[in-house]
Protein backbone atom coordinates (compact mmCIF):
# COMPACT_ATOMS: atom_id res chain seq x y z
CA UNK A 1 0.00 0.00 0.00
CA UNK A 2 0.94 3.63 -0.28
CA UNK A 3 0.89 5.58 2.43
CA UNK A 4 3.24 8.40 4.06
CA UNK A 5 3.33 9.89 7.72
CA UNK A 6 2.31 12.95 8.69
CA UNK A 7 4.45 15.96 10.79
CA UNK A 8 2.24 14.24 14.13
CA UNK A 9 3.02 10.55 13.23
CA UNK A 10 -0.75 9.68 11.25
CA UNK A 11 0.36 7.06 8.65
CA UNK A 12 -1.90 8.33 5.38
CA UNK A 13 -3.26 5.74 3.00
CA UNK A 14 -3.49 6.60 -0.35
CA UNK A 15 -4.27 5.96 -3.73
CA UNK A 16 -1.47 7.28 -7.20
CA UNK A 17 -2.72 6.17 -10.36
CA UNK A 18 -1.45 7.60 -13.17
CA UNK A 19 0.99 10.36 -15.00
CA UNK A 20 0.19 14.16 -15.99
CA UNK A 21 -1.55 17.10 -14.06
CA UNK A 22 -2.74 15.82 -10.40
CA UNK A 23 -6.14 15.76 -9.86
CA UNK A 24 -6.72 14.98 -5.98
CA UNK A 25 -9.72 13.72 -4.52
CA UNK A 26 -10.92 14.05 -1.01
CA UNK A 27 -13.86 12.22 0.04
CA UNK A 28 -17.39 12.92 2.02
CA UNK A 29 -18.10 11.38 5.59
CA UNK A 30 -17.83 8.39 6.68
CA UNK A 31 -16.42 7.15 3.29
CA UNK A 32 -13.02 6.64 1.76
CA UNK A 33 -10.71 6.97 -1.23
CA UNK A 34 -12.48 3.96 -3.08
CA UNK A 35 -15.63 6.20 -3.41
CA UNK A 36 -13.71 8.07 -6.03
CA UNK A 37 -12.46 4.73 -7.93
CA UNK A 38 -14.64 5.83 -10.94
CA UNK A 39 -13.55 9.40 -11.29
CA UNK A 40 -9.99 8.60 -10.17
CA UNK A 41 -10.31 5.75 -12.81
CA UNK A 42 -11.34 8.01 -15.59
CA UNK A 43 -8.91 11.47 -15.15
CA UNK A 44 -6.03 8.88 -15.34
CA UNK A 45 -7.01 6.86 -18.74
CA UNK A 46 -7.76 10.79 -19.76
CA UNK A 47 -3.76 11.58 -19.06
CA UNK A 48 -3.79 12.84 -15.90
CA UNK A 49 -2.39 11.44 -12.73
CA UNK A 50 -5.44 10.93 -9.69
CA UNK A 51 -4.56 11.20 -6.26
CA UNK A 52 -6.88 10.67 -3.88
CA UNK A 53 -6.33 9.55 0.16
CA UNK A 54 -8.60 8.02 3.20
CA UNK A 55 -8.89 10.66 5.54
CA UNK A 56 -7.16 10.21 9.25
CA UNK A 57 -9.44 7.96 11.36
CA UNK A 58 -10.43 6.77 7.66
CA UNK A 59 -10.79 3.52 5.47
CA UNK A 60 -7.07 2.18 5.92
CA UNK A 61 -5.48 5.02 6.97
CA UNK A 62 -4.31 5.00 10.95
CA UNK A 63 -6.86 5.89 13.49
CA UNK A 64 -5.45 8.26 15.97
CA UNK A 65 -7.32 9.39 19.21
CA UNK A 66 -6.04 13.50 17.92
CA UNK A 67 -6.65 15.67 15.27
CA UNK A 68 -10.38 14.37 13.83
CA UNK A 69 -11.01 18.31 12.85
CA UNK A 70 -11.01 20.46 9.66
CA UNK A 71 -7.78 22.60 10.28
CA UNK A 72 -6.08 19.07 10.46
CA UNK A 73 -7.48 17.00 8.03
CA UNK A 74 -6.49 20.50 5.85
CA UNK A 75 -2.95 19.96 7.03
CA UNK A 76 -2.80 16.36 6.56
CA UNK A 77 -4.30 16.88 2.59
CA UNK A 78 -1.00 19.63 2.77
CA UNK A 79 1.44 17.31 3.53
CA UNK A 80 0.23 15.01 0.73
CA UNK A 81 0.79 17.30 -1.77
CA UNK A 82 3.82 18.27 -0.26
CA UNK A 83 5.37 14.88 0.17
CA UNK A 84 4.37 13.83 -3.34
CA UNK A 85 5.67 17.53 -5.14
CA UNK A 86 2.89 17.86 -6.63
CA UNK A 87 2.04 21.08 -8.61
CA UNK A 88 -0.56 22.77 -10.95
CA UNK A 89 -3.55 20.68 -8.94
CA UNK A 90 -6.89 20.49 -9.61
CA UNK A 91 -8.51 19.66 -6.02
CA UNK A 92 -11.82 18.27 -6.54
CA UNK A 93 -13.78 17.54 -2.74
CA UNK A 94 -17.32 16.11 -2.08
CA UNK A 95 -19.13 16.32 1.01
CA UNK A 96 -16.99 16.70 3.91
CA UNK A 97 -14.04 16.66 1.71
CA UNK A 98 -15.39 20.13 -0.27
CA UNK A 99 -14.93 21.22 3.47
CA UNK A 100 -11.50 19.82 3.42
CA UNK A 101 -10.55 21.05 0.27
CA UNK A 102 -12.17 24.45 1.19
CA UNK A 103 -9.79 24.60 4.50
CA UNK A 104 -6.93 23.64 2.51
CA UNK A 105 -6.99 26.84 0.36
CA UNK A 106 -7.77 29.07 3.68
CA UNK A 107 -5.07 27.57 5.72
CA UNK A 108 -2.01 27.30 2.53
CA UNK A 109 -3.07 29.19 -0.52
CA UNK A 110 -3.71 28.26 -4.15
CA UNK A 111 0.13 28.08 -5.04
CA UNK A 112 0.30 24.67 -5.78
CA UNK A 113 -3.28 24.58 -6.86
CA UNK A 114 -4.90 25.41 -10.71
CA UNK A 115 -8.57 24.59 -9.88
CA UNK A 116 -10.61 23.52 -7.74
CA UNK A 117 -14.25 21.50 -8.13
CA UNK A 118 -16.91 21.25 -4.83
CA UNK A 119 -19.13 18.32 -5.51
CA UNK A 120 -22.29 18.41 -2.88
CA UNK A 121 -20.16 20.02 -0.96
CA UNK A 122 -20.94 21.23 2.72
CA UNK A 123 -19.25 24.82 2.79
CA UNK A 124 -19.96 27.59 3.87
CA UNK A 125 -22.14 26.23 6.66
CA UNK A 126 -24.10 23.24 7.27
CA UNK A 127 -25.81 23.93 10.63
CA UNK A 128 -29.13 26.83 10.82
CA UNK A 129 -28.09 29.52 12.88
CA UNK A 130 -29.75 33.00 12.78
CA UNK A 131 -27.45 33.95 10.31
CA UNK A 132 -28.01 31.03 8.32
CA UNK A 133 -31.56 29.95 8.31
CA UNK A 134 -31.43 27.71 5.53
CA UNK A 135 -29.08 25.63 7.40
CA UNK A 136 -30.17 22.04 8.96
CA UNK A 137 -31.00 22.17 12.42
CA UNK A 138 -28.60 20.29 14.89
CA UNK A 139 -31.33 18.31 16.43
CA UNK A 140 -30.60 16.44 12.75
CA UNK A 141 -26.62 15.73 13.61
CA UNK A 142 -27.63 15.11 17.19
CA UNK A 143 -29.24 12.33 15.39
CA UNK A 144 -26.57 11.33 13.59
CA UNK A 145 -23.95 11.31 16.28
CA UNK A 146 -26.64 9.18 18.25
CA UNK A 147 -26.60 6.59 14.97
CA UNK A 148 -22.93 6.66 15.22
CA UNK A 149 -22.83 5.72 19.24
CA UNK A 150 -25.49 3.46 18.97
CA UNK A 151 -26.05 0.36 16.09
CA UNK A 152 -23.71 2.08 13.44
CA UNK A 153 -24.04 -0.75 11.63
CA UNK A 154 -27.69 -0.13 11.11
CA UNK A 155 -27.69 3.35 10.81
CA UNK A 156 -24.64 3.45 8.06
CA UNK A 157 -27.21 1.07 6.08
CA UNK A 158 -30.39 3.54 6.82
CA UNK A 159 -28.46 6.22 5.71
CA UNK A 160 -27.46 4.71 2.24
CA UNK A 161 -30.62 5.10 1.55
CA UNK A 162 -31.26 8.89 1.26
CA UNK A 163 -27.49 9.11 0.70
CA UNK A 164 -27.85 8.17 -2.91
CA UNK A 165 -31.24 8.90 -2.76
CA UNK A 166 -33.01 5.30 -3.64
CA UNK A 167 -36.11 6.67 -1.35
CA UNK A 168 -37.28 8.63 -3.98
CA UNK A 169 -40.77 7.19 -6.22
CA UNK A 170 -38.75 7.27 -9.05
CA UNK A 171 -35.39 6.14 -8.23
CA UNK A 172 -33.88 2.76 -9.01
CA UNK A 173 -32.06 1.71 -6.21
CA UNK A 174 -29.09 -0.67 -6.16
CA UNK A 175 -28.43 -2.87 -3.05
CA UNK A 176 -25.19 -3.35 -4.23
CA UNK A 177 -24.32 0.51 -3.79
CA UNK A 178 -25.79 0.63 -0.63
CA UNK A 179 -23.93 -2.93 0.48
CA UNK A 180 -20.72 -0.29 -0.43
CA UNK A 181 -21.60 2.81 1.60
CA UNK A 182 -21.89 0.29 4.52
CA UNK A 183 -18.81 -1.38 3.46
CA UNK A 184 -16.52 2.08 3.17
CA UNK A 185 -18.51 3.32 6.40
CA UNK A 186 -17.51 0.09 8.65
CA UNK A 187 -14.20 1.06 8.06
CA UNK A 188 -13.69 4.31 9.96
CA UNK A 189 -13.41 4.30 13.77
CA UNK A 190 -16.12 5.23 15.53
CA UNK A 191 -14.09 8.15 17.35
CA UNK A 192 -13.29 10.02 14.04
CA UNK A 193 -16.57 9.21 12.95
CA UNK A 194 -17.79 10.74 15.71
CA UNK A 195 -15.64 13.90 16.20
CA UNK A 196 -16.12 14.32 12.30
CA UNK A 197 -20.32 14.93 12.52
CA UNK A 198 -19.31 18.58 14.44
CA UNK A 199 -16.42 19.50 11.90
CA UNK A 200 -18.68 18.76 8.63
CA UNK A 201 -21.56 20.48 10.53
CA UNK A 202 -20.41 23.05 12.44
CA UNK A 203 -17.47 24.56 10.58
CA UNK A 204 -17.97 27.86 8.72
CA UNK A 205 -15.92 27.98 5.66
CA UNK A 206 -17.12 31.81 4.86
CA UNK A 207 -13.20 33.13 4.99
CA UNK A 208 -11.86 30.33 3.37
CA UNK A 209 -14.33 30.48 0.36
CA UNK A 210 -13.43 34.29 -0.06
CA UNK A 211 -9.91 32.76 -0.42
CA UNK A 212 -10.04 30.39 -3.42
CA UNK A 213 -8.87 32.34 -6.86
CA UNK A 214 -8.94 29.81 -9.35
CA UNK A 215 -11.72 28.58 -11.51
CA UNK A 216 -13.76 26.64 -9.13
CA UNK A 217 -16.60 24.33 -10.61
CA UNK A 218 -19.54 23.49 -7.89
CA UNK A 219 -21.57 20.70 -8.69
CA UNK A 220 -24.48 20.17 -6.91
CA UNK A 221 -27.71 17.46 -7.23
CA UNK A 222 -31.13 19.76 -6.89
CA UNK A 223 -32.72 16.65 -4.82
CA UNK A 224 -29.39 16.26 -2.44
CA UNK A 225 -30.84 15.07 1.02
CA UNK A 226 -27.88 14.86 3.18
CA UNK A 227 -26.38 18.82 1.96
CA UNK A 228 -29.50 20.50 0.76
CA UNK A 229 -28.52 23.01 -2.03
CA UNK A 230 -29.81 26.17 -0.93
CA UNK A 231 -27.70 26.49 2.54
CA UNK A 232 -24.30 24.99 0.64
CA UNK A 233 -23.94 25.54 -3.24
CA UNK A 234 -26.21 28.07 -4.01
CA UNK A 235 -24.07 30.39 -1.06
CA UNK A 236 -20.82 29.09 -1.98
CA UNK A 237 -21.26 30.18 -5.65
CA UNK A 238 -21.97 33.92 -4.56
CA UNK A 239 -18.41 33.90 -2.24
CA UNK A 240 -16.03 32.43 -4.98
CA UNK A 241 -14.97 34.64 -7.64
CA UNK A 242 -14.18 32.72 -10.52
CA UNK A 243 -16.90 29.96 -10.13
CA UNK A 244 -19.68 28.10 -12.09
CA UNK A 245 -22.33 26.72 -10.84
CA UNK A 246 -23.74 23.26 -12.10
CA UNK A 247 -26.91 21.82 -10.68
CA UNK A 248 -27.94 18.51 -11.68
CA UNK A 249 -31.97 18.43 -11.39
CA UNK A 250 -33.74 15.94 -9.09
CA UNK A 251 -30.12 14.77 -8.27
CA UNK A 252 -28.81 13.27 -5.09
CA UNK A 253 -25.95 13.50 -2.77
CA UNK A 254 -24.22 10.50 -4.08
CA UNK A 255 -24.62 10.79 -7.54
CA UNK A 256 -25.25 6.88 -8.97
CA UNK A 257 -26.44 6.30 -13.08
CA UNK A 258 -27.05 9.04 -15.41
CA UNK A 259 -26.63 11.67 -12.75
CA UNK A 260 -22.72 10.54 -12.02
CA UNK A 261 -22.10 10.12 -15.74
CA UNK A 262 -22.93 13.80 -16.37
CA UNK A 263 -20.96 15.06 -13.43
CA UNK A 264 -17.68 12.75 -14.84
CA UNK A 265 -18.38 14.88 -18.59
CA UNK A 266 -18.88 17.93 -16.18
CA UNK A 267 -15.52 17.33 -14.36
CA UNK A 268 -13.69 15.85 -17.86
CA UNK A 269 -14.44 19.20 -19.31
CA UNK A 270 -13.67 21.28 -16.34
CA UNK A 271 -9.99 20.53 -15.99
CA UNK A 272 -8.89 19.65 -19.69
CA UNK A 273 -10.51 23.23 -20.34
Amino acid sequence: MSTFTTSDGTEIFFKDWGTGQPVVFSHGWPLNADAWDGQSRLVADNGFRAVAHDRRGHGRSAQPWQGNHMDQYADDLAELIESLDLENVVLVGHSTGGGEVTRYIGRHGTARVAKVVLLGAVPPLMLRTDANPEGTPIEAFDGIRAGVEGDRSQFYWDLSEAFFGFNRPDATPSEGMRRAFWLWSMQVGIKAAYDCVKQFSESDFTEDLGRIDVPTLIAHGADDQIVPIAASAEKTALLVKDSTLKVYPGAPHGLVGDFEKAFNADLLEFIKS
